[in-house]
């Protein structure tokens, strides 16, 4: 029952295209449309269940189910970090902090199980529920982790994403060039990868004279759903003229 994708390099541009548009989508319902944090963080939470609930009932993958959760958690995310830092007050620096104990929660409960880490051998139900459990959380924390670089530190929205990009360039090289676990590198980079896309999806869409480039949350929104949905359909694709073994995830 293995139903995730492989971990190449087309896998981590496709997750920091979905990061980078879960924060201009949170950001498009929650304060373009105007129906605030704490709403739009239930409906987003919801959306997240039944795409979810969905992903847990097929047996092999799907490339656009599975990235449609991916999408859902990095919306969810967005609006609930927001709403914890901002509507309830926490700041961005204790914010981070609770969703790190948060997360550090999920994979004590994870080891516990007595299941891996280890993504490519996610191989039962309970398994990948742990799974998607950690992908929310570090989704959400990824939120937080990047308005702080970008706000708190003062290094603004471009300066964030370099800060964060260079880290990610570190983890490439302790992949190839170290004895460092890859499991721990994957969730290292999964969970930076969301504060890339948050510090990015704000460089897209905020205004030129706040250091963005101006597009807006639709437009930066519509841009990057275009991206993401090409990369669906060539991840599709290359399942199909591989095979049925080519649409399950096997070790990169």
């Amino acid at each position: 029952m293995k139903k995730l994708p492989e971990i190449t390099l087309v896998f981590w541009i496709m997750k920091i295209a979905a990061t980078t548009l879960g924060e201009t989508g949170g950001d498009l319902l929650a304060q373009t449309m105007k129906v605030g944090y704490a709403v739009s963080s239930i409906v987003l939470f919801a959306v997240f269940l039944a795409s979810l609930g969905a992903q847990l009932c097929v047996k092999r993958f799907h490339p656009a189910l599975y990235w449609a959760v991916i999408l859902s958690t990095s919306t969810a995310g967005t609006t609930m970090s927001d709403f914890m830092n901002r509507t309830a007050g926490l700041g961005y620096l204790r914010g981070a902090l609770v969703l790190i104990g948060a997360l550090a929660t999920v994979f004590a409960v994870w080891k516990l199980s007595g299941r891996p880490f280890d993504v490519t051998r996610v191989a039962d139900l309970r398994g990948e529920a742990l799974y998607w459990t950690a992908i929310l959380f570090s989704n959400t924390l990824g939120t937080s982790l990047g308005d702080f670089l970008a706000d708190d530190t003062g290094l603004g929205f471009g300066g964030g994403a370099t800060v964060i990009g260079a880290a990610m360039v570190l983890i490439v090289l302790a992949r190839y060039r170290t004895p460092v676990s890859s499991t721990l590198l994957f969730w290292v980079a999964f969970v930076l990868t969301r504060p890339l896309g948050a510090t990015t999806g704000d460089f897209f869409s905020k205004p030129i004279a706040k250091g963005g480039l101006g597009y807006g949350t639709v437009g930066a929104s519509l841009i990057l759903t275009t991206v993401l949905l090409l990369l669906i359909a060539y991840q599709a694709k290359r399942g199909q003229e591989r095979g049925p073994r080519g649409s399950v995830a096997t070790p990169s």
